[in-house]
């Protein structure tokens, strides 16, 4: 190998193997395309094959699509052998030209794509760094919470279906969905003591108040004179389809400990979320911003990633599709057009629950809500002015963000 020479080398991984190939300058194929198996004799046969390209003089970069989780071994392997290893999005791969008119769509026709990309953006390849790594396991966080609570809201309405036919309104009998220091809430706990009508309508008021007295006490919920008098009316107003027997207790204790079960998994997936996100550099200044909370701030940390990928501002709100769109062609201009919808449609979620609160606690010197409320009173329809809002909060969090990695960065810090 001449002295200087670079070579690109691509991966395309898919689940349970990995189809690889190697570049240099002036269309010269370094590797042809080969497979290997995401297991201990695969990764060293990879490794033997990456080796044997090494130069003193020369410098070797891997490049590898971002998709789903597959390629985490891999890179990771490569990266403690000592590597230079640059984890690329999918869409980059995906609408990079390879300067050729066939459009082939094979694992190793992928591999020298990727290897030519590598190639092509050498200068600009990022390294995965540890706090990548950092970030990955806050976006796996992050997505486990959303499907988790995806679990909880169908058992939640599944328990109430239930309640329905035993104590009809269980669910709304407290002003306010209370919660304990493990993330229950107050009347899941509730009905599995009082589980039916009866349990509660057929007691007097003082022994149920005194029963409901102890039951707070011992569950760790504020105790109110009126919320007993208020559950025990309720009760002996409702009307229940199924008998009070062991069967129907049965039914409505196991589905809210089900519940309650899940709100474990979410209170501590809440907890861990909260610990990585406040490992990354711009965690205080994202958690300062309106709207944003304890777990709407970790999630757009983990959905967004490293704010510095991103060229410019329309670059991230276009990655969260609440970029405007546009329609023009000739002399034809179209002003109404919906936003692209690409992207994450998490992020768009956690945006959406930012704008949200920030319209619920109407802060009129935060810039987001003022463009929002202006827009409403323009007579915009409610998605047009929460996608607006969306759009300016990610503009100022790129700004902002982005500002102080850079001061760190210029400090020497990171």
């Amino acid at each position: 190998m001449s002295a200087g020479v670079i070579t690109a080398v691509g991966i395309d991984v898919s689940k349970y193997k990995s189809t690889v190939a190697a570049r240099r300058p002036g269309g010269e194929v370094a590797l042809l395309p080969f497979d290997v198996s995401h297991d201990v004799a695969g990764i060293k046969k990879l490794l033997e094959k990456l080796h044997s390209l090494e130069d003193e003089d020369g410098e070797i970069r891997v490049v590898m699509e971002h998709t789903g989780m597959y390629w985490r071994p891999v890179a990771l392997a490569l990266q403690q052998a000592g590597f230079f290893v640059s984890v690329v999005n999918a869409i980059l791969i995906h609408n990079f030209s390879d300067n050729s008119l066939r459009k082939i769509k094979t694992d190793k026709a992928d591999a020298l794509k990727i290897a030519n990309y590598g190639l092509t953006f050498w200068m600009d390849l990022r390294e995965y760094s540890t706090e990548d790594e950092t970030r990955q396991m806050l976006k796996i966080q992050s997505r486990l919470y959303e499907r988790t609570t995806t679990t909880g809201t169908m058992l939640r309405n599944g328990l109430i279906s239930l309640l329905d036919q035993t104590f009809p309104g269980a669910n709304k009998l407290f002003l306010n969905e209370g919660r304990n220091t493990k993330g229950h809430v107050k009347w899941v706990d509730f009905v599995i003591r009082f589980w039916h009508k009866e349990c509660v309508a057929a007691l007097s008021l003082h022994t149920f108040a005194d029963t409901f007295q102890k039951w707070c006490k011992r569950t760790g919920y504020r105790f109110s004179t009126s919320d007993a008098e208020r559950i025990h009316t309720a009760a002996r107003n409702a009307v229940a389809t199924l008998p009070k027997n062991d069967s129907t207790k049965l039914l409505i204790t196991q589905a809210a400990i089900s519940l309650n079960t899940v709100y474990d998994s979410l209170h501590a997936l809440r907890t861990e979320m909260n610990r990585l996100a406040s490992l990354l550099p711009e965690y205080e200044l994202v958690m300062a911003m309106e709207g944003v909370g304890k777990i709407t701030g970790p999630q757009l940390m983990a959905e967004i990633g490293d704010v510095t990928r991103f060229t410019h501002r329309e670059a991230l709100t276009a990655f969260a599709g609440v970029d405007p769109g546009k329609n023009d062609s000739g002399q034809r201009l179209r002003k109404s057009v919906r936003t692209s919808k690409k992207g994450s449609p998490i992020l768009r979620k956690t945006l959406f629950q930012v704008m949200d609160s920030l319209v619920k606690r109407s802060p009129v010197d935060d810039p987001v809500y003022a463009f929002m409320d202006k827009k409403r009173a323009q007579g915009k329809p409610y998605y047009v002015y929460m996608t607006a809002g969306a759009n300016k909060f990610l503009r100022i969090y790129y700004g902002r963000v982005k500002e102080y990695l850079s001061t760190l960065t210029g400090n020497g810090e990171m």
